[in-house]
């Protein structure tokens, strides 16, 4: 049975998917196919690269990603994210989706076409990069002469990108909605607004999932809480931990109804 991992963004909330992917490999589950969005594009490659999860929130912890960015001096951001290219770069120097143990597919979206991209070959860090670029926040990313933003604003959870390649889907979402403290600035109003926005077409999605795995304390962190990364990462496993029996009992079923 081929298995698909859908990994969702979610800002500093992404890091949730590192520990959700280390409690099912645990469980002894391995994933044929990787579809990533935004945060979930980045954890989706170092996992694809072959780093382990442990592995992956050292590499996100110490490499200090909020230091390399840098001011945007024009008017489509506030920060440019392509200089934290030669970052990542190191950590996957090969720096192609060809190069990867585990095939990947990256959801970005042409902001002058308005249609998502799928990226799942040639060069990977700038396209992994562009499925970061928060509208407002980060200055687009150019990649062939194409403006490229947060794949997130067309498709946060790119279940289609993956459903034809695999038997059994596992998505995993971090970009989760739940009672917050009141707002109290402009920071903190775009953030709650984007996430709303998001979250009303993802729903659909989740029905295309065998098992959608959604931690609901991840309603307490930020989309910046990069600092509580290792908070993240447990919430994440322990989570998915407590899904043990239920997950087993998704891939019966599945098992079952094949031909």
């Amino acid at each position: 049975m081929k298995i698909g991992l859908v990994l969702s963004g979610g800002g500093a909330r992404g890091i949730a998917h590192l520990g959700i992917i280390k409690a099912l490999q645990e469980m002894g589950i391995a994933f044929d196919q990787i579809a990533g969005t935004s945060a979930g594009a980045i954890a989706g490659a170092l996992v694809a690269q072959g780093y382990t999860p442990d592995e992956s929130l050292k590499i996100i912890e110490s490499s200090s990603f909020m230091r390399h960015l840098r001011p945007a001096w024009n008017r489509m951001g506030l920060l440019r994210i392509d200089t934290a290219i030669d970052l990542y770069k190191k950590y996957i120097p090969h720096d192609s989706f060809e190069g990867l143990k585990i095939p990947l597919h990256v959801v970005a979206v042409d902001l002058n076409a308005g249609e998502q991209v799928v990226f799942e070959k040639g060069e990977l860090v700038r396209p992994v990069l562009a499925s970061c670029c928060l509208p407002g926040i980060f200055e687009p990313m150019l990649i062939h002469k194409r403006q490229f933003v947060d794949g997130g604003v067309l498709n946060n959870l790119p279940v289609d990108v993956i459903e034809h390649k695999v038997d059994f889907i596992i998505g995993s979402h971090c970009n989760v909605l739940g009672p917050r403290k009141p707002i109290t600035s402009m920071r903190g109003v775009i953030e709650r607004s984007l996430v709303l926005a998001v979250q009303s077409k993802t729903r659909e999605r989740f029905a295309k999932c065998n098992v959608v795995i959604e931690p609901p304390q991840l309603a307490q962190y930020g989309t910046t809480d990069i600092r509580k990364a290792r908070d993240l990462y447990r919430v994440g496993y322990q989570y998915t931990r407590s899904m043990a029996s239920d997950i087993e009992k998704a891939f019966n079923q599945a098992t079952l109804m094949r031909p």
